[in-house]
């Protein structure tokens, strides 16, 4: 039976309106569902990435039924190493980890925390620098994004190819890869020359001569596979390294407040503690491998009571404490609290 004409424009119209309707249902439903894109540095290999980032990630989905979701980005390939957090805070990137001294002068007082004879492992670090914060001392430097937690490494150790490093003088000329600032003050003093590369440039640099050496904390030289390369090492505290893994400040405004509260009791010292461990055991790991291998190992444990070390630390400590007191900051006054966290992280 043929319909009138205005009867089948009826049902065509009802038709449409019922497939927008479902259409728009299914959107909806889509849009329950909040991902966030993470950026760290780490190759998909690291430690850190399998056994903290990734447990983490599916902890937050698992808890949030699925409605929470983080993507992660490994080997800096959502954003540039020394430009994580400014892509954290733009919102190009939902989560990101930055190390502070890859943006030099962007978190002076944080880098306070790093100098010579403040903590002896990432456990220590990452506890001062998260009570640092708690505490208010360092909360400033990161107003412009959601803080989610810090992690400290544990001490740095000079690597090089073929060139041990016992004093002072034996760096005298070399390129020395530095993370930060104070690294950098440190190995300048001691007669080294500092140059400022990212991690994930360094296997190409030791390889084509770009650097003779490194200044890098155990745990990512074995991630990043340096130790196939570099076969001399001094394991000297002279410096630890500062992360922070935060958040776009809009993005997390906007999380219905189960989904913050998720994400709030899956973060700050809890996860700051987990990151810890990694590096820790990660130096272990490293370290005695290279042990094993017969690799030149110089042990210099407390560098700030040895007569030729504790010259070119002291200085590095103060440059670094003077340069932060001419921005207008109280150096001295954050000094003496990373002094006091330390003793109260004390392991």
């Amino acid at each position: 039976m043929k319909l009138p004409f205005a009867l089948t424009a009826i049902l065509a119209t009802a038709i449409s309106v019922s497939a927008c309707s479902t259409e728009n249902n299914t959107t909806t439903a889509t849009d329950d569902v909040t991902t966030l894109r993470f950026s760290h540095l780490w190759p998909a290999s690291a430690v850190m990435h399998t056994d903290a980032f990734v447990p983490w990630a599916k902890k937050i989905e698992e808890e949030s039924g699925g409605r929470l979701k983080i993507e992660i980005y490994p080997s800096a390939t959502l954003s540039k190493p020394d430009a994580t957090y400014d892509a954290v805070a733009k919102g190009t990137v939902d989560l990101g980890v930055q190390v502070q001294g890859y943006i030099n002068g962007r978190f002076p007082l944080t880098q306070i925390a790093e100098l010579p004879g403040l903590s002896n492992s990432a456990a220590q670090m990452s506890c001062m620098l998260q009570k640092l914060y708690d505490d208010g001392v360092i909360a400033k430097e990161y107003d412009d994004t959601h803080l989610l937690f810090m992690i400290g490494s544990e001490p740095a150790t000079l690597h090089t190819i073929d060139k041990p490093i016992r004093t002072p003088a034996d760096l005298k000329g070399l390129r020395i890869r530095r993370p930060s600032a104070i690294g950098g003050e440190i190995i300048e003093a001691a007669g080294g020359a500092p140059v400022g590369l990212p991690a994930t440039d360094l296997y190409t640099s030791l390889q084509r001569g770009v650097v003779d050496g490194m200044a890098f904390p155990w745990s990512p030289t074995g991630s990043f596979k340096l130790t196939d390369i570099v076969n001399t090492h001094t394991n000297m505290p002279f410096y630890s390294s500062a992360l922070v893994v935060t958040m776009n400040k809009d993005k997390y405004d906007k999380l219905p407040a189960d989904l913050k509260k998720i994400l709030d009791d899956n973060t700050d010292k809890a996860m700051s503690d987990v990151a810890a461990q990694v590096f820790d055991t990660e130096a272990e790991k490293y370290s005695s491998e290279a042990r094993a291998r017969g690799d030149v190992m110089i042990d210099i444990p407390n560098p700030l009571s040895d007569p030729q070390w504790k010259v070119p630390l002291e200085a590095g400590t103060k440059k670094y404490l003077a340069d932060v007191s001419a921005m207008g900051l109280d150096a001295q006054s954050v000094y003496d609290q990373a002094k006091a966290a330390s003793a109260a992280c004390q392991s």
